[in-house]
């Protein structure tokens, strides 16, 4: 993928509408996800689903993440970057108003649909990112803190957006379709949809191929390990803060809270990793606030909720902000970030899917929390060593064939 003379000509005003747009499309990511979190107990007892049928539905979209994530690059060759990721917005619409409809098997066909357009511009924008701007570090945060942004009003306002509008909570998370409509009508003319800006293929054994270095396999177990963290604790904090005395809404709001101190950490660490040769140092970081956060939360878990609440979401916001700019750190060239990108999504959010299913089960096996909490403690150790040999001074295709053409400041 070539920066080409377009990305040349931009004034700064124009670099600035790209990076609104970047920002529109990072937060349309998440709320068709996270947004099921706070109407869970609800939805249950309307629909009589299980603990373990729940936890699949909050998964449905991550397992899409990574099942779809090996055609972005694809799709992103025949029809252009910039229209896969209008494509992908027109198809999250989509599957959020099915969820509208009835029938379960409707509610599941949804996330499938969303989980699979949301998958597409998951991979594409952080390589449309490296391609458009010099510091792509720096975008990259903002891209990050827009993803926990979108995480973070899904999570706090669903419920009083239904509560506000007399909806139920199908109309509740129906009502995201409106974000979704928003980022198409500025992405289109700003990112110029109908250009296929995109290069061929790099010869070689092509993105799965990259799984035989041992950086590619270290940054897409990070990535996977990460997101089960994240997905599981997002799927099932408002349930298990509800099961401890804590009003529905107000465990939405903590997750809220969760996802916007984790904006914060998602800003800082792109641009502070951009200038460091490793980034170690913040891999350690991330994992220590995990284990405090889950520890918090196991051992003192109604005396200092709102804290250890606060502690994962820097560990989290972090933690995927870090991830995803390792893809384009590691990688030699826009399209590398593309097929690193594609390979370390798909795996990864496979991995990812499994979590809030497997804490599910594990809660409704055991009748509590602890064992679940536990697990998630566990799983920090694979999680520091991956992002140890993830964050060494290496490429991943460094004999890629190298792109030209100038590309915005940011």
């Amino acid at each position: 993928m070539d920066g080409g003379s377009a990305a040349a000509r931009r004034s700064a005003a124009g670099v600035a509408l790209l990076v609104a747009a970047v920002v529109l499309v990072a937060l349309n990511q998440r709320p068709a996800v996270v947004g099921v979190a706070p109407v869970l107990r609800d939805l249950r007892d309307d629909t009589g689903l299980s603990g373990a049928a729940a936890g699949l539905l909050t998964a449905l979209p991550v397992l899409c993440f990574g099942a779809f994530a090996p055609v972005a690059p694809r799709l992103a060759r025949r029809i252009g970057l910039e229209t896969a990721v209008a494509g992908s917005l027109t198809v999250l619409a989509a599957g959020i108003a099915l969820r509208l409809l009835s029938p379960v098997a409707l509610l599941f066909t949804g996330s499938l649909v969303a989980g699979a357009a949301i998958a597409v511009a998951n991979v594409l924008m952080p390589a449309y990112v490296k391609r458009e701007f010099t510091r792509p570090g720096t975008v990259m945060g903002l891209y990050s803190a827009s993803l926990n942004l979108g995480a973070a009003a899904s999570a706090g306002l669903t419920v009083p957006i239904g509560t506000a509008l007399g909806l139920d909570w199908r109309g509740a998370l129906g009502s995201w379709v409106a974000l979704a409509a928003i980022g198409l009508a500025v992405w289109v003319p700003v990112a110029g949809v109908g250009r296929n800006r995109t290069a061929p293929d790099t010869p070689g054994a092509g993105s799965w191929g990259l799984l035989r270095t041992p950086v590619a396999r270290q940054v897409t177990a990070f990535l996977g390990l990460q997101s089960v963290q994240f997905y599981s604790f997002s799927a099932w904090l408002p349930t298990l803060l509800a099961d401890g005395g804590v009003p529905v809404g107000r465990g939405g709001l903590l997750l809220a809270v969760c996802n916007v101190v984790g904006a914060a950490g998602a800003l800082v660490i792109p641009a502070q990793a951009g200038r460091m040769r490793t980034q170690r140092p913040l891999v350690a970081g991330v994992v220590l606030a995990y284990l405090a956060g889950l520890v918090g939360l196991l051992v003192a878990p109604s005396s200092g909720t709102l804290l250890w609440v606060a502690v994962f979401g820097v560990a989290q916001g972090g933690g995927f902000a870090l991830a995803l700019t390792l893809i384009v750190l590691r990688s030699a060239t826009p399209l590398v970030a593309a097929q690193l990108g594609g390979v370390a999504q798909c795996l990864g959010y496979l991995l990812a899917a499994v979590g809030p299913v497997v804490l599910g089960a594990l809660h409704d096996l055991t009748g509590g929390w602890r064992w679940p909490l536990a697990l998630l403690l566990v799983l920090l150790l694979p999680m520091i060593w991956s992002g140890w040999g993830a964050a060494r001074d290496t490429l991943v295709g460094h004999r890629a064939r190298t792109t030209t053409g100038a590309r915005p400041a940011a």
